[in-house]
């Protein structure tokens, strides 16, 4: 007989956010020493909230790795930027099949002006049974001015 113990957190029920730390492996093509991925996934959120910040400029990706597929049905997103004036893109994309395909859910321009404003989130609505895969991409700014990808929050809901 073949055996594993599940993790109880892993059956959250609906509405109730997914605890990433516990079920998931998080992957990100850079970060910044003093703000690393985890504080996209810890719940110092709003403005001055804890955040992600790339460690070099130009597109970015972080990937959620689910242990076993996940039942998603909202996402939560927050973005802070006090210094640059900029759009930034983000583009969500999830995967059933293990990474081998991606379907993209969601793409969305955050606006920033240092005068004006300074904080964005986006709550978005979906359907995803099985999911084993999140990508979310990250443009810093559309209009191709070298700077940092930033993410206050990554929230993923039941």
């Amino acid at each position: 007989m073949r055996k594993q113990i599940l993790k109880s957190q892993a059956f959250a029920q609906d509405g109730q956010e997914i605890p990433v730390a516990s079920v998931a492996t998080v992957c990100v093509t850079s970060e910044d020493a003093d703000h690393p991925v985890e504080h996209a996934f810890n719940h110092h959120r709003g403005p001055r909230g804890t955040r992600w910040v790339a460690g070099q400029v130009g597109e970015q990706t972080i990937l959620v790795v689910f242990d076993t597929p996940q039942a998603i049905g909202q996402v939560s997103l927050e973005v802070e930027e006090t210094d640059v004036s900029r759009t930034q893109e983000l583009a969500l994309a999830v995967s059933s099949d293990g990474g081998q395909h991606y379907r993209e859910l969601r793409r969305q321009e955050f606006n920033f002006s240092p005068e004006g404003a300074t904080f964005e989130r986006e709550d978005w609505t979906i359907s995803e049974p099985n999911v084993t895969h999140v990508r979310l991409a990250i443009k810093p700014d559309r209009g191709g001015k070298s700077c940092r990808a930033t993410l206050t929050s990554f929230v993923l809901m039941r």
